[in-house]
């Protein structure tokens, strides 16, 4: 092989790669165009080639080393630098566009809290006029523990925290989960999930309140119910973007209306995974914990919950 001719025939392919490294090192790949991003992966494995054909043919290691540090360069920006640019996206994602999608959705999840809370104060409102209605909702084992021993049921947690944790985020995942794909019911079940667990809630609240243990009731819902509640209002305003898709399509063909609607719907999900796996942790390891003062698991709820508010309601400057 003639090694000056072959330098000479490869050079310009270095150095264009040298300088589309150059702009990506200092600029970042967007600064490229897309025909530009091509020539960079194809520029790449031509000199990966040319490296390999230099070490065989042991051209000099001063060339050799000059095309290592280059495909070294090149290698970074293709394959790390785009998973920098993933996490990037995820971090723009998480800071900026899951509150917008929030604000943009908030009807949605308005409409499913709305359907909670109207299951809570049904069944608040028959369980003062007839104890008894609780029995429909709750089992007895926990109605006979608040009445007749007036002690919550939470105390089971203490002692298998980790099991409780991961049980308490799955069933959590499940119902949100229910909801969501609830949607494809038209919103039927959806409904039905929200309203159930608004009846479930207000029962539990009713049957606390009558055995004065309301006070600890509550202090131990509020640290992860600030997030736990709001993740399925989130998780039942996306069913009900899905149900919008399906029974009120508007401008859209119903398969495009899915499209968008199940667009928004899943980037919701990406907001009630995290806040539902933090509530979990919550809920198993510290709101059941008789050492810590029942003021203190107030103002965690109140205080998260506030920060959830921010968080929300944020926009870009």
């Amino acid at each position: 092989m003639n090694i000056q001719r072959w330098i000479s025939r490869r050079e310009p392919n270095w150095q264009r790669l040298d300088a589309l490294l150059r702009q990506v090192e200092k600029k970042g790949i967007k600064s490229l165009q897309a025909a530009e991003i091509r020539e960079l992966a194809s520029l790449y494995r031509s000199v990966a080639a040319d490296l390999a054909r230099a070490q065989t043919q042991k051209v000099g290691n001063t060339l050799t080393q000059s095309l290592q540090f280059l495909t070294t360069r090149a290698y970074t920006q293709i394959y790390q630098g785009s998973r920098r640019q993933e996490w990037q996206a995820v971090l723009e994602f998480y800071s900026w566009g899951l509150p917008a999608v929030v604000q943009q959705t908030f009807l949605y999840i308005a409409a499913a809290t709305a359907t909670f809370l109207l299951g809570a104060l049904i069944a608040w409102w028959y369980a003062w006029q007839d104890p008894t209605f609780i029995s429909f909702l709750a089992p007895e084992s926990l109605i006979t523990q608040v009445r007749d021993d007036h002690k919550l049921w939470m105390g089971s947690i203490v002692g298998i925290e980790p099991l409780a944790s991961s049980n308490i985020t799955i069933n959590n995942l499940s119902v949100s989960f229910g909801a969501i794909a609830g949607g494809m019911t038209g919103g039927i079940y959806t409904t039905f999930l929200l309203f159930f667990n608004g009846l479930l809630i207000g029962a539990l609240a009713t049957l606390v309140s009558q055995n004065n243990l309301a006070y600890p009731f509550w202090a131990f819902v509020f640290p992860h119910g600030s997030l736990e509640l709001p993740a399925i209002f989130f998780a039942g305003g996306a069913g009900f973007l899905l149900a919008r898709a399906i029974l009120f399509p508007g401008k859209y063909r119903r398969r495009d209306a899915l499209k968008f609607y199940g667009s928004l719907a899943v980037q919701l999900l990406f907001g009630i995974v995290p806040m539902l796996i933090i509530a979990g942790t919550i809920e198993g390891f510290f709101s059941p914990n008789p050492s810590i003062p029942s003021p203190l698991k107030y103002l965690l709820g109140m205080s998260l919950f506030v920060v959830l508010v921010v968080y929300y309601k944020r926009k870009r400057g």
